[in-house]
């Protein structure tokens, strides 16, 4: 599990990349910068690990491209301590910068295959979530709640009440809704029954599927 200071310089560049796109968040940039994506990776992708592009990992899922990483995250606005819920952890990338951000983090996968692999993972290389749960993400997790934010890393063709419910007054949930392409969407919950919407453009994911495998 080497991380070397070619793996260093190819990450700053990354980071530089992703800053000309607009990222502007320091914490967020910081974790861009520090986390080894190449050991998230198969070998056989280390060339690739460093470009600001998604790529395939085990069953049929993505890792995200850090832009949308980032973009999601700074959108979540994570402070220490927060408690925020992921919905899929696919290869644990998200879930590394959010803890390098200082969040507690509790996270699902819906892929058995996935679930074991990264819940072991994780930890090795210092990222350690609250939880690791195998679960459906539509239902998120109740009896964890409320979360003062929730991060979809999949595309969703609709909300999912339960996430909605599931926030905190004052949190936010950043999720991609559409079918083919995502419009990215951020809900703040203002109270009880309110909830503010906004739109930040068209973004692609894998589906965002109901029930586990």
């Amino acid at each position: 599990m080497n991380d070397t200071f070619k793996h260093k310089g190819l990450r700053q560049q990354l980071v530089n990349v992703i800053k000309a796109k607009g990222i502007a968040s320091p914490a967020v940039l910081n974790a861009i910068g520090s986390i080894p994506r190449h050991l998230f990776m198969d070998s056989g992708f280390l060339d690739h690990a460093y470009q600001d592009k998604a790529f395939p990992i085990a069953a049929d899922q993505t890792i995200s491209q850090p832009y949308t990483v980032a973009f999601q995250t700074e959108l979540l606005q994570v402070k220490k301590g927060d408690k925020v819920l992921e919905i899929g952890t696919g290869s644990g990338y998200q879930t590394a910068v959010l803890c390098v951000l200082g969040a507690k983090v509790y996270s699902i996968e819906r892929q058995q295959e996935l679930f074991k692999k990264t819940s072991k993972f994780l930890p090795k290389l210092g990222y350690r979530a609250k939880k690791f749960v195998f679960g459906d993400g539509y239902k998120g997790l109740p009896e964890e709640a409320p979360f003062d934010s929730i991060i979809v890393t999949a595309g969703a063709p609709f909300v999912p009440k339960p996430l909605l419910a599931q926030l905190a007054i004052g949190g936010r949930l950043v999720i991609p809704v559409g079918n083919d392409v995502q419009v990215m969407t951020l809900f703040i919950r203002k109270g009880p029954k309110e909830f503010e919407q906004h739109e930040f453009g068209e973004f692609r994911f894998v589906p965002l599927l109901e029930d586990k495998n």
